[in-house]
C-alpha cells in the first residue's frame, strides 16, 4: 500500500508539480510531472494571484495526467525573499530521568515559545542544531537517553504571514490544498546533499532565474539561511542592455553561446532593439565580458553572505552549486576562485525510481527535494509550517494533515500558535501544574489579608 504525493516548486521563472508514489519504507517513485512558465511571481513572490493559480493549474493537471491521480492536496515551497531567520533554546527537566519524544517535542515548542517573533511572522521551520543533555553537547539524537534536563538550540526561519497567506491563496485558486510549505532552499539541499556533506558542514546555494537562495548546514542541521534577488534573468537583461537586442534574442545568445571560459573573437549577427529589421555584428568576446562580469558580481556577493554567517570556518565540505543559472559553463572554476581554498560542486538531484530524464537536471532540485520532504528526508527533528514536530524515523504515510497520533502528543501552547490550537489537542504539562497551583495559593493569600 502507497500514497501518493504532489509537490509544487513555484519559482520565479517556472512552476513545476511532480507527483510520486511513497512506500511504507520511504521508497519514492516518480509517476507524474508537469512543467510551465510562471507568471503571476516576481522573484519568487506572488503578485498576482490569478495569474499565479492560472500557471499552477497547468503544471499540477499535466503531472496528474501523467500520473493518473487525482490528489488534491500538496506540498509547495517558498521562496526566501522575505524570510527572517534567528536563533533560540528551550530547556526543560525530565522527571522520569529518560528522554521520551515527549520531552523533545516539548523542548522544542519551548524554543519556539521563547523565540521573539514578530506579530506580522509565521513560523516555516524550527530546526535545532544542538541538543544538550545535562552538561554534554552537541547529542545527536537525545531519544531514550537518562537525564536530568534537556535543552536545545533551534534555528528559526519565518516569513511573512501576508507572504504565506498568499501562496496558499494562489495554490487554492488552482483546486488543490496546502499541505505543507518547505522553504526552496532547505528542499534543494534535502536534494542533493549527500550525509559526508551534512556532517562536515556545506553551503548550497540555488542558482535559479530571478532569485539565488543560500543555506549553511552545520551538524546535520541549517544554521543559516538568506536570498539574493538576483538569477539568470539578469544576465538576460544585461546582455538586451549591452548588444541593443530584444530581450527573447539576448536569451537565445545566452543559452547558445553564454560561457565563462576563454571567450572566442568570433561574430554573431543580432537584430537591434526597435528595429528588428536592422541587423549588426557582435563579438563574442563582448557577450562573454558582460556574462563574466555579472556572475563573478553574483559570486562576489553570495561568498559574502557566507563570509557574514560566521560560519565560513564550519563548512569543511565546501560550496554545493545547484539550480539551473548553475549549469552555465565554466561556473565552477569561477567559483573557486570567488569562494577562495574551498571546495565546489555542481549538483543534481539524487537518482530515484521512475526518474524522468527532463527532472535530472540543476533546476529541478527544488521539486524532487519537496518530493523526499514529503517522504521523511529532512533533519532528525523540526517543527514545520503546521506547528507539528516532525521525525526523520517516522512512517512516511502519515502526513501532517491525517497525522493521527497528536491526540497522544502534547503540545505546549504559545502565543504563535493561535489558530491551530482547534486542530489540536493539548494536555497540560507539569510546568503548568505549578502555575495553577501558584494561582490557587495567591488567591488563599489574598483572601486572607482581606480577612484579617
Amino acid at each position: 500500500m502507497g500514497k501518493t504525493v504532489l509537490a509544487i516548486d513555484i519559482g520565479s521563472t517556472k512552476i513545476c508539480a511532480i507527483t510520486a508514489q511513497v512506500g511504507d519504507d520511504g521508497s519514492i517513485s516518480i509517476t507524474g510531472a508537469g512543467t510551465t512558465k510562471a507568471q503571476g511571481l516576481k522573484k519568487g513572490s506572488i503578485t498576482n494571484i490569478e495569474l499565479a493559480s492560472k500557471s499552477i493549474k497547468i503544471a499540477v493537471s499535466d503531472a496528474k495526467r501523467v500520473s493518473g491521480s487525482d490528489i488534491k492536496t500538496a506540498i509547495v515551497s517558498i521562496s526566501g525573499a522575505y524570510t527572517k531567520s534567528l536563533n533560540s533554546n528551550g530547556i526543560v527537566n525530565i522527571p522520569n530521568k529518560e528522554i521520551n519524544f515527549k520531552e523533545i517535542e516539548r523542548v522544542m515548542h519551548t524554543s519556539l515559545y521563547n523565540a521573539n517573533i514578530p506579530n506580522e511572522y509565521e513560523v516555516l521551520h524550527a530546526l535545532p542544531f544542538n541538543f544538550k543533555v545535562d552538561d554534554q553537547d552537541f547529542i545527536e539524537d537525545p531519544l531514550g537517553m537518562n537525564a536530568s534536563r534537556l535543552e536545545v538550540e533551534t534555528h528559526i526561519i519565518t516569513t511573512q504571514k501576508s507572504n504565506l497567506n498568499n501562496l496558499k491563496k494562489a495554490v487554492r485558486g488552482a483546486g488543490i490544498e496546502v499541505e505543507g510549505v518547505v522553504l526552496s532552499a532547505y528542499a534543494s539541499s534535502i536534494a542533493v546533499l549527500n550525509e559526508d556533506e551534512k556532517e562536515l558542514g556545506v553551503a548550497v546555494i540555488d542558482m535559479g532565474g530571478n532569485t539565488s537562495n543560500i543555506t549553511i548546514h552545520s551538524g546535520n542541521s541549517i544554521r543559516y539561511n538568506d536570498f539574493l534577488g538576483v538569477g539568470s534573468n539578469h544576465v538576460t537583461s544585461d546582455l538586451s542592455m549591452a548588444l541593443h537586442t530584444p530581450l527573447n534574442i539576448a536569451d537565445s545568445v545566452k543559452l547558445n553561446y553564454g560561457s565563462l571560459l576563454t571567450p572566442t573573437n568570433d561574430l554573431i549577427e543580432l537584430p537591434i532593439i526597435g528595429d528588428e529589421n536592422t541587423t549588426h555584428e557582435v563579438s563574442l568576446e563582448v557577450v562573454h565580458n558582460v556574462i563574466f562580469a555579472r556572475v563573478e558580481e553574483t559570486l562576489m556577493i553570495l561568498a559574502q553572505f557566507i563570509e557574514n554567517s560566521g560560519l565560513k570556518d564550519q563548512i569543511g565540505a565546501g560550496v554545493v552549486l545547484t539550480g539551473g543559472f548553475s549549469r552555465m559553463e565554466g561556473i565552477r572554476d569561477l567559483a573557486v576562485a570567488t569562494f577562495g581554498s574551498v571546495p565546489v560542486r555542481l549538483a543534481r538531484p539524487k537518482e530515484m525510481d521512475g526518474l524522468f530524464d527532463n527532472l535530472r537536471g540543476a533546476e529541478y532540485s527544488t521539486a524532487i527535494g519537496l518530493i523526499m520532504y514529503a517522504a521523511s528526508s529532512f533533519t532528525q527533528y523540526e517543527i514545520d509550517v503546521n506547528k507539528k514536530v516532525r521525525h526523520a524515523n517516522e512512517n512516511p504515510m502519515v502526513s501532517s494533515v491525517d497525522f493521527k497520533a497528536e491526540e497522544s502528543i502534547p503540545v505546549v501552547p504559545s502565543q504563535e500558535q493561535g489558530q491551530e490550537e482547534e486542530k489540536m489537542i493539548t494536555l497540560p504539562s507539569k510546568k503548568e501544574k505549578k502555575s495553577d497551583e501558584a494561582g490557587s495559593f495567591n488567591k488563599f493569600w489574598n483572601w486572607a489579608t482581606q480577612l484579617f
